[in-house]
């Protein structure tokens, strides 16, 4: 009988009311975030009520859904765009809300079966699934602007062209890509915590993985961190305060991230033309912009700014921190080989992470009867994207090296676990 009580109060702990909770939190912490970044960018002004609009695509883009740009400025003028990035602060502070909420009723407990954490994770998900949907519908608008001055603003007058861009959104898309979003969150969510159940065949993995898991995820936010406290220090000595806040509320960890991976030692192809640009740095902003693709690294960046040197000396303390934090979460009988090896890996597929939701991609055209640059300082393209493969072999080094030093560190520091008798190597 007592047993019976108990499931039925771990499952009342954890409901359709308490999953409400959690998704209407984490969705109205990504909206906050979202709506703030855009009005310090700007976004207030767009024409025909497009504001609330472009706030839930940038949500729908912070979860991996898909927004198209689309244009029209009738028979004799064509448009093209397309727009892929993520705005990484959005999409951070929806996965700690949601995360938090998700492990908040699990505290306390050493165990929980696989049907009840997979139950509380699905009423949270259909639940997403629906503001997702929502948000989906509401993410699209058109809106007409002008060609300014010059030679295809005429002939736009004289053929009576009105050019209109425009963004929605692909539904299905969204959807898969916004439940993959979710999933990740929930299962990195259990991973990182020492707290959180598991079931019980999944208690022998924890040794190992959940300390790494944890120093990444200590070690991303601490970057995100350091990235905040510059972007406030730019803004206070050197102006811009709405342009700068603009890019902390929607784009610290993309540039966090990015400093992480460039201080490893890892490569990067961009180039920007036309009107797009980066807001900050404004070291990488001129290294891309070239006539060609640009190599971006630390070798071109010291070009412009020898500072970004210390790039080095930033990722090789934060990585010893977070080796030496890993050691002391994990069992003593834990060799340093084997903290190495841990580090290693987590670290590479945090890089990998970052290489695949920090891309940009940009571009936006217009041409009438074939004629314009396509048009007049109305053109332009940015991308960024990462060498993954140099990349992944530069943080798997790191992490060895970091890693093991990180855990002779904490030899000293009593651990869990009882000491072996053999040798640490």
């Amino acid at each position: 009988m007592s047993l019976r009580i108990s499931a039925g109060r771990a499952v009342a702990h954890h409901g359709w009311v308490q999953a409400l909770a959690v998704t209407l939190a984490g969705v109205l912490a990504m909206g906050v975030v979202a709506a703030l970044g855009l009005w310090a960018a700007g976004a207030t002004d767009l024409p025909d009520g497009a504001y609330p609009k472009v706030v839930a695509a940038t949500v729908v883009t912070a979860v991996g859904g898909s927004v198209e740009l689309s244009g029209d400025a009738g028979q004799l003028a064509g448009v093209e765009g397309g727009l892929t990035v993520v705005p990484l602060s959005v999409t951070l502070v929806g996965a700690l809300v949601f995360a938090a909420g998700f492990l908040r009723p699990l505290r306390h407990r050493a165990v929980a079966g696989a049907g009840e954490l997979v139950g509380w994770a699905a009423r949270i998900a259909v639940l997403w699934l629906l503001v997702l949907i929502a948000l989906a519908l509401t993410a699209r608008h058109t809106f007409g602007f002008s060609l300014g001055e010059g030679a295809v603003s005429d002939l736009a007058d004289l053929f009576g062209v009105e050019p209109k861009l425009g963004f929605t959104t692909d539904v299905p898309l969204t959807l898969v890509f916004g439940v993959l979003w979710l999933a990740g969150v929930l299962v990195l969510a259990l991973l990182c915590s020492r707290g959180a159940p598991l079931p019980g065949r999944l208690l022998r993995f924890q040794e190992s993985v959940r300390p790494a898991a944890y120093a990444m995820v200590v070690l991303l936010l601490a970057y995100v961190v350091l990235g905040v406290v510059t972007g406030l220090v730019v803004a206070v000595t050197r102006g811009h305060g709405a342009e700068t806040l603009a890019v902390i509320l929607l784009g610290t960890p993309n540039l966090a991230w990015l400093a992480l991976t460039l201080g490893l030692g890892a490569t990067w192809d961009g180039h920007v033309e036309g009107p797009f640009g980066l807001p900050m740095p404004q070291v990488l902003d001129q290294v891309m912009r070239s006539a060609d693709v640009s190599t971006v690294n630390l070798g071109t960046l010291s070009d412009y700014d020898g500072r970004v040197w210390w790039l080095v000396v930033v990722d090789a303390v934060l990585l010893l921190a977070a080796a030496f934090l890993m050691a002391v979460r994990s069992p003593a009988r834990v060799h340093l080989w084997q903290h190495a090896a841990h580090m290693a890996v987590a670290l590479a597929l945090a890089v990998l992470m970052i290489c695949l939701v920090g891309r940009i991609s940009a571009v936006f055209g217009l041409s009438v009867l074939g004629i314009g640059d396509l048009g007049g300082g109305l053109s332009g393209d940015l991308f960024l994207r990462p060498r993954i493969w140099g990349a992944l072999g530069l943080a798997l080094l790191w992490g060895l090296v970091t890693g093991f030093l990180g855990a002779v560190f904490a030899l000293r520091v009593r651990r869990s676990g009882e000491v072996p008798d053999e040798s640490p190597l």
